[in-house]
């Protein structure tokens, strides 16, 4: 939100005479003054104030609002004034609408607020006055002005009319090449993004970008505007993306990320490129174009090495994964999971941790290297734990549980088929205390060697089996 300097107005009679008396003034105010009975009002000037002119008992008498008013009908803003009274009558009937379930209950009345009474009067008049010279420029800075002031959560509809005025007064100016064409545009465009209308915000960042093309414009913060144009097509684009991938119409996705990436490169800014090809990549793996996702996500992994960007670096790994694990080709997929585990690690991303062991505990599950799962359900659910993520932690539980129920379901299997006293023993004694059972040495051992010819057809290596003799590949 811009911050405006406070407004060097010299105010008009009534409302210099009327400010006076507001509560927020520094004068101190009898309280018998501030008695809004008319009658009694009446006698007190009649009493202590003996010639008063007439406006300076209206001045007196009447609101703070309905004094801007006049002022503003007796210094001949017909226009200024239409528009103020039309935005109290909305912002009166949005508050009774609203009642007690909205913030707009929870404002004060408008008449309560002068300062921002008095920001209406000081540029709706200005702007009034520069289009009746036609200074078009003039009136967007007033109006623009404007909705700056009103930029906050409670005003925003506010501010949002004089970006509509804005825009049409835009269109207007014809000696600045274009450009508060295009800012209007990217203020038009955030409207309607934050009303959930992307398809009408992507109209007009489409032509935001357009009209900034080759030129070299700056915002009031120093920002070139071309690079913000490329930044709002870019979130607009994904946001649209991912509304497609959820309807499953994968081309038309695709479609608009590539798009996306080609804006990326053209603001040569290698951050934006990286994060288009990951969500380009995201879109091919949705579509099952496998070999095209690897070849996206493997330049949107080059791009965050080159950035020396580990957290990219750990979501491309993580993307690698899921396409490697839909082709089937899960020793590879264990792989770029481990980097994933160790970047998250070392970067104290908790979240990314517990998603990449999860990940790898649902492989060695699925694979029926339960030992193996079960190490990474439990780093998983212990991080959770440590976080304090409930949700998360409920969901990483019950995957734990199940790995451990079926670490233990082969260690029982293999007792139950030994059918000796030794087994028997261990099973009753199980079955009492029903805690964790250990594997019998002996029993372990026999199966040991039966683990080791699996190394020759099994897709993992001996390095992800080895420590886990009691798992058995499905």
């Amino acid at each position: 939100m811009t911050t405006l300097p406070p407004l060097p107005m010299t105010r008009p009679k009534l409302t210099a005479l009327a400010r006076q008396k507001l509560p927020c003034s520094p004068r101190t105010i009898p309280r018998s003054q501030l008695i809004k009975e008319k009658d009694d009002i009446d006698h007190y000037l009649e009493v202590n104030f003996k010639g008063l002119s007439k406006e300076e008992v209206a001045a007196y008498r009447n609101s703070y609002k309905k004094n801007i008013c006049v002022d503003m009908l007796r210094d001949g803003y017909h226009k200024s004034f239409t528009e103020l009274f039309a935005l109290m009558e909305k912002w009166d009937a949005l508050r009774e609408a609203a009642k007690v379930r909205s913030l707009f209950w929870l404002q004060r009345p408008l008449e309560d607020q002068p300062d921002k009474l008095d920001h209406f009067y000081y540029y709706l008049t200005r702007a009034e006055a520069a289009e009746r010279k036609e200074y078009f420029e003039e009136v967007y800075n007033n109006l623009y002005a404007l909705a700056c002031y009103f930029n906050n959560s409670e005003d925003k509809w506010v501010r949002n009319h004089f970006y509509e005025q804005c825009f049409k007064i835009a269109q207007l100016i014809k000696i600045d090449g274009g450009k508060k064409e295009a800012e209007a545009h990217a203020h038009m465009g955030l409207l309607f993004e934050e009303d959930g209308q992307l398809l009408e915000a992507a109209e007009h960042y489409e032509a935001f970008h357009q009209l900034t093309q080759g030129r070299i414009w700056k915002d009031e913060t120093g920002r070139v505007l071309n690079l913000l144009a490329c930044e709002s097509l870019l979130r607009t684009y994904r946001l649209l993306s991912d509304k497609m991938l959820e309807n499953k119409e994968y081309k038309q996705a695709i479609g608009i990320l590539i798009k996306a990436s080609e804006i990326a490169k053209e603001g040569n800014d290698k951050k934006m490129e990286e994060e288009a090809s990951y969500y380009l990549g995201l879109a091919h793996l949705a579509a099952g174009e496998y070999e095209t996702a690897l070849a996206v996500l493997n330049t949107y992994g080059k791009i965050s090495t080159d950035l020396d960007d580990d957290l990219s670096l750990g979501r491309a790994y993580e993307a690698t994964a899921k396409v490697l694990q839909s082709q089937g080709q899960m020793a590879e997929a264990v792989k770029y999971l481990k980097k994933v585990v160790k970047i998250a690690r070392n970067n104290f991303q908790s979240l990314d941790f517990v998603r990449a062991s999860t990940m790898l505990g649902d492989i060695y599950n699925e694979r029926g290297y339960y030992n193996k799962a079960s190490e990474y359900f439990q780093q998983a659910y212990d991080t959770t734990a440590e976080i304090t993520n409930i949700p998360l932690m409920d969901e990483t539980k019950v995957h734990y549980g199940i790995a451990k129920a079926h670490q233990m379901m082969l260690t029982i299997n293999s007792y139950i088929e030994s059918a000796d006293l030794t087994s028997l023993d261990y099973l009753l004694s199980w079955k009492e205390s029903r805690s964790d059972i250990a594997p019998d040495p002996t029993i372990g051992g026999s199966r040991r060697s039966t683990m080791e010819s699996l190394y020759q057809t099994s897709e993992f290596s001996e390095e992800d089996l080895s420590g886990f003799p009691d798992n058995q590949k499905k």
